[in-house]
């Protein structure tokens, strides 16, 4: 798709008679305090907030709330999502996805459990309990921790201090249905809260089959979740002591561009902390908390056909991560000095065993670990009319990895690259340095603003500990087969953004151009230089695992540039047109080549007409054709698309509202580039074929608060 076909969709989408609900807003005291020049919050279930110190992207009511709210995140000019499955969708930010997304559930950070990424972060934030998503504009400041690239933390709905010194009821409550994959989803929240205590319970339960496209069915997409949990608060004077617990519990759930499909992830969350003034303009935060993952995938349960009993594996993964933060701000919100420090310890291990055979096992992950201390200064202040925040941090990583235990029935090839790996130095440390500077000024409706860092990404423990070759690659799902490498270096990020922020009455725009030079860029690179000859022992087992061309994690010299933006216009009360645009090019510098799985350019238009109570309208999403692919990663070019939808909603008293709409209006098939490609025999998408998106469905959202 070029330019001007975007534009022509762009023109078709504005002239549609469009509702885009975005007055349905009150404020929102629950929202930590954040700036609209520095970060996005998308708000899915609570109210909107509208002060300068919080941007509120509407709620996406032009669509189904997906189950993954990775998606949801992806609506962000320069994002995009990475279709695993129904569960396990991964943002992608201005080109960069994964590890180098900072990922949150309530300010909590942690780590995936799956070798594969089956779990990103989101994976543990139902839709239908998402408060809030917030998300960092271009970089992450040091206080939020390491991040190479953005950050993104999902907030889950939870009771709220009220004004009565008595206790009193709060509650809401939502549910979904919808048809092109015959999927449910309910969720919601009760409590009690006064002035000075808040408890709640919350709970989910989301279930759906294959999607249907044009095409046929998409086999082996199907989805079950639960997720459940307490939490508590107590103020203290001007401060709060909290606590919260929250299990997860996905069910058999499909990933077709995966060997492997869920069986389970048991998953438990826990934290506490204090957070508030302990003296005049000085605030403390301080948080502890632990997450632990227990895994089965195979391809047996889920998988059309199940593999035969030779070729059966089913996979148990373990991670544990503790973490520990405390800060002291020193000043106003608008104007401080913040200094903290921070802590994450990760144990994770991983075995992969024949089902049928209890003498076949391998420890692909054995008991490897990170442990990182880290500590920031942050000056946020004014130089006449220039505001800034300036922040630097620094990070001590050790990195540790078991030795292998393979069971009497596991072949020769492997044995060999076990016993190699165990005589090996397997103890890295690394020492890492990040700054921020953001600068911006207000001149009446335009606010310019500019952006200067450096940041750096340890290298992970599959990318450095892969010892075994699989398919782990963090969710790349590409049919490749990967080894990790213990010599990488840490991935070191040069990121210049300029932009500016313009808003009246009428007509708001934000555009942004960035580029980021990264230097040791980690991808997974030819294993020697003898491509498609098999010398050595991995490309031997590789090779019996169908590929004859093994990947190894490697540092490359990358960069990447591009621009987005997002605008709305408001010609008259009640009409409104919205859209984001994104464009991002990636491109290897140390050979004429692209960077593997960057998005295309793409476009997203709505309209809207607002009634008092009914609304309705509809949305366009238009993707370019990429064809600016990875040579060296084997990666196919895609097609250009454009989809449509309709949507309505209709508030029914104060605190009710009944939504429904239609997506994929004129049943286009289409195949994100981003998708991951299908490994699942028995499905209408052939193997090896990206996941084509959803075909023609209705919807239907009912939405309560008490």
């Amino acid at each position: 798709m070029n330019s001007r076909y975007l534009i022509t969709c762009g023109a078709l989408a504005s002239c549609l008679l469009l509702s885009h609900q975005t007055a349905f807003a009150q404020e929102d005291t629950s929202a930590d305090a954040g700036d609209s020049v520095l970060s996005d919050t998308i708000v899915v279930t609570a109210v909107r907030r509208d002060t300068i110190a919080q941007d509120g992207i509407p709620m996406p009511e032009q669509i189904a709330l997906p189950a993954d709210a990775a998606a949801i995140a992806a609506r962000i000019p320069g994002g995009a999502v990475v279709g695993n499955g129904a569960l396990s969708g991964q943002l992608s930010y201005r080109g960069l996805a994964g590890q180098r997304v900072l990922g949150r559930v309530n300010g909590q950070r942690f780590a995936t459990g799956g070798p594969n990424a089956m779990d990103p972060p989101l994976h543990y934030a139902p839709s239908i309990l998402v408060d809030r998503i917030d998300i960092a504009r271009g970089v992450a400041p040091v206080s939020q921790g390491p991040s190479l690239a953005g950050a993104v933390n999902a907030q889950l709905v939870q009771t709220e201090f009220s004004e009565s010194v008595s206790l009193s009821p709060q509650a809401r409550f939502a549910s979904q249905y919808r048809s092109v994959d015959d999927s449910h989803a309910i969720g919601g929240l009760v409590g009690m809260a006064s002035s000075d205590w808040r408890i709640g319970l919350i709970a989910s339960r989301e279930e759906g089959d294959d999607y249907e496209f044009p095409g046929g069915t998409a086999v082996g997409t199907s989805f079950e979740r639960n997720l459940y949990g307490a939490h508590a608060g107590f103020r203290t004077g001007p401060g709060e002591l909290y606590v919260e617990y929250r299990r997860s519990e996905t069910d058999p759930t499909g990933n077709p561009p995966f060997a492997l499909d869920i069986v389970y992830f048991d998953t438990d969350f826990v934290q506490g902390g204090f957070r508030g003034e302990i003296a005049d303009q000085v605030h403390l935060d301080l948080r502890l908390g632990h997450v632990a993952i227990r895994h089965l995938m195979d391809n047996q349960t889920t998988r059309q056909p199940a593999a035969p009993p030779m070729m059966a594996r089913a996979t148990f993964a373990d991670a544990d991560t503790s973490t520990a933060e405390a800060s002291l701000r020193f000043g106003t919100q608008g104007a401080y000095f913040q200094i903290g420090g921070d802590a994450e310890l990760t144990d994770k291990f991983v075995r992969i065993t024949n089902p049928f055979n209890d003498a076949f096992f391998i420890d692909s992950q054995p008991n490897v670990q990170s442990e990182r201390l880290g500590a920031f200064a942050q000056w946020r202040g004014a130089l006449g009319e220039v505001q800034f925040e300036l922040g630097a941090r620094v990070d001590r990583t050790d990195q540790t990895a078991g030795v292998p235990q393979l069971g009497a029935a596991v072949p020769m090839g492997p044995r060999g690259l076990a016993a190699a790996f165990g005589a090996a130095d397997r103890d890295r440390s690394a020492t890492t340095f990040d700054t921020v500077l953001r600068a911006w000024v207000g001149v009446g409706d335009i606010t310019p603003r500019v952006t200067l860092a450096r940041k750096e990404r340890v290298p992970s423990l599959l990318e450095r500990f892969g010892w075994l070759p699989t398919e782990a690659s963090f969710g790349l799902a590409d049919g490749n087969i990967y080894v990790g490498n213990l010599d990488l270096a840490p991935e070191t990020a040069w990121i210049a953004e300029l932009g500016f922020d313009f808003e009246n009455e009428v007509f708001s725009l934000r555009p942004t151009v960035f580029y980021r030079r990264v230097d040791d860029f980690i991808q997974g690179v030819p294993f020697d230089a003898t491509i498609g000859v098999i010398d050595s022992p991995v490309e031997m087992i590789a090779a019996m695992n169908g590929d004859s061309t093994p990947l190894r994690f490697g540092n490359v010299d990358a960069e990447l540039m591009g621009a987005d933006l997002d605008f709305s216009i408001r010609p008259v009360a009640r009409f409104v047109i919205e859209g984001t645009a994104s464009y991002v090019r990636g491109k290897r510098r140390d050979i004429d080549d692209d960077l593997y799985r960057i998005a295309p350019a793409n476009l997203r238009l709505s309209a809207s007409w607002q009634g008092n109570r009914l609304s309705f309208g509809a949305e366009m999403f238009a993707s370019a054709a990429q064809n600016k692919v990875a040579r060296s990663n084997g990666e196919a070019s895609s097609d250009s698309f454009a989809v449509f939808g309709l949507f309505a909603r209709y508030a029914m008293r104060d605190g009710m509202a009944i939504e429904a709409g239609v997506e994929n209006l004129f049943d286009a098939e289409y195949q994100p580039h981003l998708a991951g490609r299908s490994r699942v025999g028995a499905s209408d998408v052939a193997v090896g074929e990206r996941l084509p998106g959803a075909g023609q469905g209705g919807w239907v959202r009912f939405t309560k608060r008490f």
